[in-house]
C-alpha cells in the first residue's frame, strides 16, 4: 500500500532513546540518591576504610548499571521498570484474592475467580495479536517515514480491537443466555458483567502495546498491573462499607469498572504523549496488513497460554484438588523467574524490529546478544534464590505446601534452559518469521500434552513439572534452531558467536 503524506512529521528514524522516558530518568536519580544518603550516613558514622572502598564500588557498580543513556543502559532501566511492576502488581493481586476471598466466602469466590478466569484469557486473544504487532508495526512505519500509515494505526488499531470485541462479547453475551437453562444461577448475571468487561480489557492490551512500542513502559503496564488491582480492591472495601452484600456480581461490577476506569485513564494520558510526539496529519489504514501481521502472532502467544496451563489442567484431572494447590503454589513461587524474562521481552521487541528495518544487523546482533544475557543471568540467580528460599517460601502458603519444595527443583530447569536463548520468540515475530515461531509453540504444546497425559497419572505434580520443563527444553532447541537458521544470529547466552 502506497501511501502520499501531504503533511505532518512522525518520530523520527533513529529517535534519541532518552526523548520518551519520561520517569525513567527519575528512576536513576532516586537510584543515585539513594547511594549518596547511605554513603553520607556511613560516612557520618566514620566507616572503616575497607567499607568505604566497598560501598565506593558498589555506587560506580550501581551508577554503571542504572546510569547512561546508551542502548544497553536504557534497555536495563526499562526491564528493571517492567520487572518491578510485574512484582507489585503479583502482591496486590495476591492480597486482592486473600481479601475477596475472606470478604466473599467460598461460594461466591469461586464463581467470581471463575468468571475473572474467563475474561483474562479470552481478553488476551481478542485483541487478535495487535497489542504485540503494535511494537512490529510502529517501528517499522516510523523509520520508514510512513507518517499517515503511523497516525492511522495509533488511531484506528483501537478502535478496530473495540469494535471487534464489542461485537464478539455481545455474541458471547448470547451464548450465556442461549446456555442459561444448563448454567448455575449464580454465575448467570457475572458472566454478562464479563461480558461487558471484555471491550475495555482488549482495549488496554492495545495501548499496553502501543505505549510500549514507544518505551513508555510505565503508561503501558501501570493501568492495567498496579491501577486495575487497587481499583477492585478499594471499589469492593467501599461496597461493603456501604453495607452491600459482597457476592460474585458485586465484586465483578467493582472488577469491571476498574477495567474500564483504567482502560479510560490510560487513553487520555496516551492521546496526550502521541500528540506531543506525532504532528497532525492525514491518516491511512490498512487493516488487512495489521492482520496478516497480527494473526500469526496471535497463535504464538495463544499457545504460549495454552502451553502454560496444560500442567495444572491435566494434573487436575488425575489427581486431588489438594495435589493440584500444592503445584500450583510452586509454579506460583517461581513466577518471579518468568517475570524476568517477561521485562526484557517487552523492552526489546520494537528495537528489534527497528533495526531490522534500518538494515543494521551488527547493531541488531549486539542487541540480541544483550537481552540474552541480561535473561539469563538474572534468571539463574533469581532461580538460585527461589530454591534457596522454596522451603519458607512455600511455607507461607500453609505447612502442607511445603511438600512440593522437591518439584520446585524439576520446575526450575525447564525456565533456566528457556532463559538460556533470551526473548528470541519476539525476535523472530518482530522480523517477520512469525509463522514458524507459532509451529515452534506448537509442537512444544502438543509434547507438553503428551508428556503430560503419560507422566501425571503415575507421577502427579513431579510428572507435570517434569513434561513441562522437558517441553520448554524441546521448544528452546527448536527456536535456537530456527534463529540460526532463519538469521543466522548465535543466539545462546554462552558460548562461541
Amino acid at each position: 500500500m502506497t501511501t502520499t503524506v501531504s503533511s505532518g512529521r512522525a518520530c523520527p528514524a533513529q529517535p534519541n532513546l532518552n526523548e520518551s522516558l519520561l520517569g525513567d530518568e527519575d528512576c536513576r536519580i532516586c537510584a543515585e540518591l539513594f547511594w549518596n544518603f547511605h554513603v553520607a550516613v556511613m560516612d557520618a558514622q566514620s566507616a572503616p576504610a575497607w567499607a568505604s572502598g566497598l560501598i565506593a564500588r558498589l555506587r560506580a557498580r550501581s551508577r554503571g548499571l542504572l546510569g547512561g543513556s546508551n542502548e544497553a543502559s536504557v534497555t536495563r532501566r526499562l526491564a528493571g521498570i517492567i520487572f518491578i511492576i510485574r512484582v507489585v502488581s503479583a502482591a496486590l493481586a495476591y492480597l486482592s484474592q486473600i481479601l475477596l476471598a475472606r470478604w466473599m466466602g467460598g461460594s461466591e469466590y469461586g464463581i467470581y475467580v471463575y468468571v475473572w478466569t474467563w475474561v483474562l484469557l479470552l481478553g488476551s486473544m481478542m485483541d487478535f495479536g495487535i497489542s504485540a504487532s503494535a511494537q512490529k508495526i510502529i517501528p517499522e512505519y516510523r523509520t520508514r517515514g510512513e507518517h499517515a500509515l503511523l497516525r492511522g494505526f495509533l488511531f484506528g488499531s483501537r478502535w478496530m480491537t473495540l469494535a471487534v470485541s464489542a461485537v464478539v462479547s455481545a455474541l458471547l453475551a448470547g451464548v450465556v443466555k442461549l446456555l442459561s437453562p444448563w448454567i448455575n444461577a449464580g454465575e448467570i448475571v457475572p458472566l454478562y458483567i464479563g461480558c461487558l468487561t471484555l471491550p475495555a480489557f482488549v482495549v488496554a492490551n492495545t495501548q499496553d502495546g502501543i505505549a510500549r512500542s514507544h518505551d513508555w513502559m510505565r503508561l503501558g503496564l501501570m493501568p492495567q498491573f498496579v491501577v486495575r488491582q487497587v481499583l477492585i480492591i478499594g471499589l469492593t472495601a467501599g461496597a461493603l462499607a456501604l453495607g452491600l452484600r459482597l457476592g460474585a456480581t458485586v465484586a465483578m461490577l467493582a472488577s469491571a469498572g476498574a477495567v474500564w476506569i483504567a482502560m479510560v485513564g490510560q487513553m487520555i494520558v496516551l492521546n496526550r504523549r502521541l500528540a506531543g510526539h506525532i504532528e497532525p496529519g492525514s491518516r491511512a489504514y490498512d487493516f488487512r496488513g495489521w492482520l496478516a501481521i497480527s494473526l500469526p502472532i496471535l497463535l504464538v502467544e495463544s499457545f504460549y497460554l495454552l502451553l502454560s496451563y496444560t500442567d495444572v489442567l491435566v494434573l487436575q484431572q488425575f489427581r486431588s484438588s489438594e495435589q493440584v494447590g500444592v503445584y500450583f503454589a510452586v509454579v506460583k513461587t517461581l513466577a518471579l523467574v518468568s517475570f524476568i524474562h517477561y521485562a526484557m521481552s517487552a523492552t526489546t521487541a520494537h528495537r528489534f524490529a527497528e533495526y531490522h528495518a534500518l538494515g543494521d544487523k551488527p547493531r541488531l546482533s549486539a542487541y540480541v546478544a544483550h537481552a540474552i544475557k541480561w535473561t539469563f543471568w538474572p534468571s539463574l540467580a533469581a532461580t538460585i534464590l527461589l530454591l534457596a528460599l522454596g522451603k519458607p517460601l512455600l511455607w507461607l502458603f500453609g505447612a502442607q505446601f511445603v511438600a512440593g519444595y522437591d518439584i520446585m527443583f524439576i520446575a526450575a530447569i525447564g525456565l533456566v534452559v528457556r532463559s538460556a536463548i533470551g526473548p528470541v520468540e519476539r525476535l523472530l515475530n518482530m522480523l517477520g518469521h512469525q509463522h514458524i515461531c507459532a509451529l515452534a509453540y506448537a509442537l512444544a504444546f502438543v509434547m507438553n500434552v503428551v508428556l503430560c497425559v503419560i507422566l501425571v497419572p503415575r507421577f502427579g505434580g513431579h510428572g507435570a513439572a517434569a513434561a513441562t520443563s522437558i517441553s520448554l527444553a524441546f521448544e528452546t532447541v527448536l527456536l535456537f534452531w530456527i534463529v540460526r537458521q532463519r538469521l543466522g544470529l548465535h543466539v545462546l547466552a554462552f558460548g562461541k558467536r
